[in-house]
């Protein structure tokens, strides 16, 4: 198995104005479907229900492409749900209800032995700061140990500092734990929203990518909106990499994610350069606000048939 992604996958509900829908979603679930898209070997590790809305979700992810061997199942708990609402400019606000999810409890099934032991073989690991935030202490530092030692071994491990304050009793704690990830990561994927409200401090991407830089992380990809992104080679310094086209944004749900999905799939299975990657990443990321929601149904324009990368599942 090549890629390894840990995290919560949940129930969405998405509304805007008068429309709504009821989907599934969670950021490195929306990363994990975009690799699978572009033709990449991925394995998903959660926990869900024995329900059937577990079911009908194992076998959503699964039609995308998913290998789902290490979907764990959760005797007494369910998927978390969280609702997005979007204003007219497609920004959006977020409700959740995930304290009885299963995913919290997934190191603590037995199964999951299983899934580390394959997962210690993966070419790339990726989880996020959410990934972290959901765990328990023990949870957190075995999620960190995999990663060291999927790093020590000279594999790829990568990492999104994807912050949701409400998940956090305070602050510092947040940060002690996002730095320990950082310092396990190859490859970093923070963004300058979610860094500045970590650390309650204006700073600039260069700031942001140096802190990641000194922890241990070897190249690092400030995303910065519309404003593109910066990225930085612990060995080369760094460039800006702006956007290369304007979009209508339709909703930002999930922009980042797929950013992430198109850089790591460029990186990973094209062999393709930072730059060439950025563009991958930027290109998914325009194409995913351009539509309704994070993970849109495959279209005519849907970037991943592109070289030999092409989509798993065409719905």
């Amino acid at each position: 198995m090549t890629i390894f992604v840990f995290g919560e996958a949940m129930l969405e509900y998405h509304s805007r104005g008068a429309s709504a829908g009821l989907r599934y979603g969670g950021d490195t679930l929306n990363t994990a479907i975009h690799l699978a898209r572009m033709g990449c070997r991925v394995a998903y590790v959660t926990a869900v229900g024995t329900d059937p809305i577990s079911d009908a979700l194992v076998a959503g992810w699964a039609s995308e492409g998913i290998d789902t061997s290490f979907v764990l199942r959760h005797p007494m708990r369910s998927p978390g749900i969280y609702a997005i609402h979007l204003d007219q400019n497609g920004e959006r606000s977020f409700l959740t209800w995930r304290d009885q999810s299963a995913a919290r409890e997934m190191f603590a099934l037995p199964a999951m032995q299983a899934a580390l032991d394959e997962a210690r073989n993966a070419e790339l690991l990726y989880f996020s700061l959410i990934s972290l935030a959901i765990l328990p202490q023990e949870g957190r530092e075995r999620l960190l140990e995999l990663a060291a030692g999927v790093r020590a071994q000279g594999d790829q491990v990568a990492y999104d500092s994807n912050f949701r304050r409400n998940l956090w009793p305070d602050l510092e704690q947040a940060r002690a734990v996002s730095e320990s990830a950082m310092g396990t990561a190859t490859i970093g994927l923070p963004t300058d929203v979610d860094e500045r409200q970590l650390y309650v401090s204006a700073l600039t991407e260069r700031e942001i990518a140096s802190r990641w830089i000194a922890l241990g992380c070897q190249e690092v990809v400030v995303k910065v909106g519309e404003r593109g992104c910066l990225l930085v080679d612990a060995h080369s310094g760094g460039e800006v990499m702006p956007p290369s086209s304007v979009v209508q944004v339709v909703d930002t749900s999930g922009a980042g994610d797929a950013f992430n999905a198109g850089y790591l799939g460029a990186r990973l299975r094209l062999a393709q350069g930072k730059a060439a990657a950025v563009e991958r990443g930027q290109q998914l990321a325009r194409w995913v606000i351009a539509r309704m929601g994070a993970l849109p149904a495959i279209d005519a324009e849907a970037p991943y048939a592109i070289e030999s990368a092409r989509p798993t599942h065409a719905h």
